[in-house]
C-alpha cells in the first residue's frame, strides 16, 4: 500500500473522529466532485497590486521529464481511493522530480512551483559535529538523478527563540553572507513560526520600503487532546497570488502587521490559509494514515500533507520520513522552495519534535 502512517501511537486513537473519516471517503461517491474541476490556481488568487519592482519576467525554463510518470492530475484523482489500490502488487517506486532547469538558484528558490508541476525534493538531516544534533545542519536538494542542492538551513545557536538561517551555499549560513536567503523564526513558546525573505529588518527600510523583509509564509501549531502525541495540526498561513500568479508582496512595518496578526484578526486580504489534512485512522496497523504515494516510507509524527480547505486533493506540499535522516518534501504551486524548506524546518523544532 502507498500510505503511510503519520505516528504509530495507540494512545492517538480518540483523536480519530468519525467524521474525519467520512471526510475521507472515497471522493468519487462525492456529487460536488463533477463542479469542483475548477483550476487549483484560483484557489490562491487574492489580487492584490502586481509587484512594481519586477523588472524582467525571467522564468526558470522548465523542461517536463519525458517518461511516462503519473502526472500530478492522476496523482490527485488516485488520493483518496484508500484500499482500492491493490491491483498493482508492485511495490511504487518513487517517480523522479521532473527535469527542473536550475539556471538561478537565488530566482529559483523564490519562484513559485510552476503549474501542473510537483516540485519533488529530498531534505537531509546532518547531526555531525559538536553540537550532538542539538544544531544540525539541513540541506534541501531536488529528488532526481542529479541530486541538485537548493538550500541549506541550521538554528542559529545564540538565539532566545528559535532562529533558522536558510542560505543557497551549503558551507555557508552566515546572517551577513551574501548567500542568506530567508530565515524561519519562533515564536517563545515555540508554537508559531515566520518566515521571511532576506530583505532589511523595517528599521533599516528605506524611504519607500521596497528594501523591507517580505513575510513569506507563517506557521501555527494547535496542541490537541493529547499534547503533540497525537497527529498535528498545523495551519500555514501564506501572501496570496496576483493575476499574473505572482506573489503578493507582504513587508510589515512591525509585529502587528505580519501574517500571524492578519491571521488571528482575521483580516485575510491577500493572505491565504492552507492546512494539515487530517489523517485518518486504521485499525488494522493501529496508526494514523495517510496517502503519500509512495513517496513516505515511515511512520513519523512529522509526516504531513498541506491542503486548502476547498480541494483537499490538490496536495500544496507533502513532508514524510524515509529514513532516519532523510525527508521527501513535494511542493506544488503556488509555495516557492524556501516557504516549503522552511515550513519543514519548523517541524523538527525542539518543542514539537517527539520522534
Amino acid at each position: 500500500s502507498t500510505q503511510c502512517c503519520v505516528t504509530v501511537s495507540p494512545m492517538s486513537l480518540t483523536a480519530a473522529t468519525s467524521s474525519d473519516e467520512e471526510d475521507d471517503s472515497d471522493s468519487s461517491t462525492k456529487p460536488i466532485r463533477s463542479e469542483k474541476k475548477k483550476n487549483p490556481a484560483s484557489l490562491f488568487q487574492t489580487g492584490g497590486d502586481p509587484p512594481k519592482e519586477k523588472k524582467s519576467k525571467k522564468k526558470a525554463p522548465l523542461k517536463e521529464a519525458e517518461s511516462e510518470e503519473e502526472t500530478p492530475e492522476t496523482l490527485q484523482k488516485n488520493s483518496n481511493k484508500k484500499g482500492k489500490a491493490k491491483k498493482s502488487k508492485k511495490k511504487e517506486e518513487r517517480p523522479p522530480s521532473p527535469v527542473i532547469e536550475v539556471d538561478n538558484l537565488e530566482e529559483f528558490v523564490l519562484q513559485p512551483a510552476p503549474q501542473g508541476v510537483t516540485v519533488k525534493c529530498r531534505v537531509t538531516r546532518d547531526k555531525k559535529g559538536m553540537d550532538r544534533g542539538l544544531y544540525p545542519t539541513y540541506y534541501l536538494h531536488l529528488d532526481n538523478d542529479k541530486k541538485v542542492f537548493l538550500l541549506a538551513g541550521r538554528k542559529r545557536k545564540k538565539s532566545k527563540t528559535s532562529n533558522y538561517l536558510i542560505s543557497i551555499d551549503p558551507t555557508d549560513l552566515s546572517r551577513g553572507g551574501e548567500n542568506f536567503i530567508g530565515k524561519l523564526r519562533s515564536n517563545l513558546m515555540g508554537t508559531r513560526f515566520t518566515v521571511f525573505d532576506n530583505g532589511a529588518n523595517p528599521d533599516r527600510a528605506n524611504a519607500d520600503w521596497s528594501n523591507v523583509r517580505q513575510e513569506l509564509s507563517a506557521v501555527v501549531y494547535e496542541t490537541n487532546v493529547l499534547g503533540f502525541k497525537g497527529p498535528r495540526k498545523m495551519t500555514v498561513i501564506i501572501p496570496g497570488m496576483n493575476a499574473d500568479c505572482e506573489r503578493v508582496p507582504i513587508r510589515p512595518r512591525n509585529d502587528n502587521d505580519g501574517l500571524l496578526m492578519r491571521w488571528q484578526n482575521r483580516n485575510m486580504d491577500n493572505v491565504i490559509e492552507l492546512h494539515n489534512k487530517a489523517p485518518v485512522w486504521n485499525d488494522e496497523t493501529q496508526s494514523y494514515v495517510l496517502n503519500f504515494h509512495g513517496r513516505v516510507t515511515h511512520a513519523s509524527v512529522k509526516n504531513f500533507q498541506i491542503v486548502h480547505s476547498s480541494d483537499p486533493d490538490y496536495i500544496v506540499m507533502q513532508f514524510g520520513r524515509v529514513a532516519d535522516d532523510a525527508f521527501t518534501m513535494d511542493y506544488n504551486y503556488p509555495l516557492c522552495a524556501v516557504q516549503a524548506f522552511a515550513i519543514a524546518l519548523s517541524s523538527f523544532d525542539g518543542k514539537l519534535a517527539c520522534e
